[in-house]
């Protein structure tokens, strides 16, 4: 089985989440319809980051979830994580841990599992609106590696 892998990253707060919302939902429609399996990544650091999740499963319900997988990939073990892990399970089908971003500050962390998410990644999808902020900067990143991706913002504003 071909496994396309899908990245979500944006700002913490967006300032049209109806326009971020319509368009993901046509992208993630349109990927589970063309690819054999998509794996989408995502975080649970901000706005973009849960509505692209809810996004997810909400296509996924409609269409079937029998070829993909939502992740949440977490830079680092929270107590948030340890606290409620069953709740997150029943939510997103898998939580991955960076592997590489042990030790390292919680802010370096975070990038360091951006990283990761953009290196798997067979397309990158962004809301990027400044240029400033882990977003941007993974944003910078993926470009430099020559990874696909999208900003789905428009003059610089997701709304």
């Amino acid at each position: 089985m071909e496994i396309y892998t899908v990245s979500l990253f944006g700002h913490r707060q967006i300032d049209d989440p109806f326009f971020v919302e319509r368009v993901l939902e046509i992208m993630v429609r349109q990927l589970l319809a063309e690819k054999e399996y998509v794996e989408f990544l995502v975080g649970r650091d901000g706005e973009f980051d849960l509505l692209a999740a809810s996004v997810i499963k909400r296509c996924r319900r409609a269409v079937g979830e029998e070829n993909s997988a939502l992740i949440w990939m977490l830079p680092y073990p929270t107590a948030e994580y340890r606290d409620h892990e069953e709740e997150y399970l029943s939510y997103y089908d898998a939580v991955e841990v960076s592997q590489n971003a042990a030790g390292a500050h919680f802010k370096s962390a975070m990038q360091i599992r951006n990283r990761e998410m953009v290196d798997r990644s067979d397309l990158v999808i962004f809301c990027v609106e400044h240029q400033k902020g882990g977003a941007y900067q993974s944003m910078r990143y993926a470009e430099k590696q020559g990874v696909p991706f999208i900003n789905i913002s428009q003059n610089g504003k997701c709304h």
